[in-house]
C-alpha cells in the first residue's frame, strides 16, 4: 500500500514516522509513505501556495489552483476502490475503525492536509472524502494525518501479528483490564480469575469486563456493535455476576 502526504510542513512527520510499527512496516516493504511539499506546486518563483480570502476576513486560504496541481500529480488510478483523495477537515465525517478499515485496503491513500486559516472551498470538488478526527481544532492537517497513517498501517496485513488485527477489528467494544507482575502493589492484587489457569473462564470475564467497560464509558459503541455476537457476550455477564469486575482492594 502506499500513503501520499500533501503537506506544506513535511519535516514534521520525520520523528513519527521513524519509529515503532511505522518503521517496521516502512523497512519490511509493507507501506510506502510519501510526503509530498504542496509548495513545490506554488505559483510563480516565490512558489505562492496561498492567499486572502474574497469578502475579508482574517488570514491566508490556501489555492485551489496549488492543491489541484498537486493532487494530480499524485494520483495513480482512476478507480475510486483502490485509491481516494482524503480531505482533512473540521466539516468532514467523524473518523472512526471501520473508516481505517476501509482505508487499509485500498491501493493508494492520499491525505490532503489543511493550514492556516483554511483552504478554498472548491478543493472539495476534487477529493473523495472529507474526514475530521474530532470536535476540535488543530493548527493543521498534519497532526490528523499522522493519526490516521498510524490506525491505518496497523491494520495492513503484515503490520502486525496474526490474530491482534483480527481482534481489534471485529470488535465494537472496549478493551478488558489487563494485568502483569507484580500480583499485588500496595493494597491492589490482580483479579484472582486470571490467575486460575482456566482459559474458558478467563476468556468469559475479559469478555464481560469488555461489555461493562463499554456500557459505562462509550454506550454508543454498542448501538454500533448490537448482532450475535454482543448477545452472547451479554449472556457471558449475566453467568459471570458473582466474579469481582475490577481489582481488589484490601
Amino acid at each position: 500500500m502506499k500513503i501520499s502526504i500533501l503537506t506544506l510542513f513535511p519535516k514534521m512527520f520525520q520523528g513519527p514516522f521513524d519509529h515503532s510499527i511505522i518503521k517496521r512496516a516502512r523497512d519490511n516493504k509493507i507501506v510506502n509513505i510519501e510526503l509530498i511539499n504542496i509548495r513545490n506546486f506554488g505559483i510563480g518563483k516565490h512558489k505562492v501556495v496561498d492567499d486572502k480570502p474574497y469578502g475579508g476576513g482574517t488570514g491566508m486560504i490556501l489555492r485551489v489552483d496549488v492543491l489541484k496541481k498537486t493532487i494530480d500529480k499524485v494520483k495513480v488510478f482512476s478507480n475510486k476502490r483502490r485509491e481516494k483523495v482524503v480531505l482533512l477537515t473540521p466539516t468532514g465525517n467523524k473518523f472512526n475503525q471501520k473508516i481505517a478499515a476501509n482505508f487499509s485496503r485500498l491501493d493508494h491513500l492520499i491525505l490532503v492536509c489543511g493550514h492556516y486559516e483554511g483552504i478554498d472551498a472548491r478543493v472539495e470538488e476534487f477529493v473523495d472524502e472529507k474526514i475530521s478526527i474530532g470536535d476540535f481544532i488543530t493548527t493543521g492537517g498534519e497532526i490528523p494525518a499522522m493519526l490516521i497513517t498510524d490506525s491505518v498501517v496497523r491494520l495492513i496485513k503484515g503490520a502486525l501479528k496474526e490474530g491482534v488485527v483480527s481482534k481489534e477489528s471485529f470488535s465494537p467494544y472496549l478493551e478488558y483490564p489487563q494485568y502483569t507482575k507484580p500480583r499485588r502493589y500496595k493494597n491492589l492484587r490482580v483479579p484472582k480469575i486470571l490467575l486460575s489457569g482456566n482459559h474458558s473462564r478467563i476468556d468469559k470475564w475479559q469478555n464481560a469486563q469488555s461489555i461493562r467497560k463499554t456500557i459505562k464509558l462509550r454506550p454508543d459503541l454498542l448501538e454500533k456493535g448490537v448482532g450475535r455476537r454482543s448477545r452472547n457476550w451479554q449472556i457471558n455477564i449475566r453467568g459471570l455476576g458473582n466474579i469481582k469486575s475490577r481489582h481488589i482492594i484490601d
